[in-house]
């Protein structure tokens, strides 16, 4: 099937600097601006690691930079939710993953709790 070039959607390709976020930059900023401005409970340790609970203390997340077991595993983020109805689960991201998309897939997770 050929379609016409004028029924296809344009090609949007932003600008470099717009797509700086794509690389990590190894910071916690746009996750604990989310999770503080929800009213998350935040502790941070001497060690610099942050660990942050949901109101309800069914979901905590971890930004893990000085744990030495998380790193020798290879993560920087951990994110544990315990449902009412359903099995616990984990979720963890690497020391490469951009603190924007763990903003962004707990702010989708937070979006829609009953999922």
């Amino acid at each position: 099937m050929n379609a016409s070039s004028t029924l296809l959607p344009a090609v949007v390709r932003p600008a470099l600097e717009e797509r700086a976020w794509l690389s990590s930059d190894h910071c916690a900023g746009p996750v604990l601006e989310l999770l503080g401005a929800l009213g998350w409970a935040i502790v941070d340790t001497p060690e610099a690691n942050v660990h942050c609970t949901s109101p309800d203390g069914r979901v905590y997340v971890g930004w893990l930079p000085e744990d030495t077991p998380a790193w020798k595993r290879g993560i920087v983020w951990q994110v544990r939710v315990i449902p009412a109805d359903a099995a616990p689960w984990v979720q963890e991201f690497g020391p490469y993953t951009p603190s924007e998309a763990v903003a962004g897939f707990l702010a989708a997770l937070i979006a829609n709790p009953s999922r």
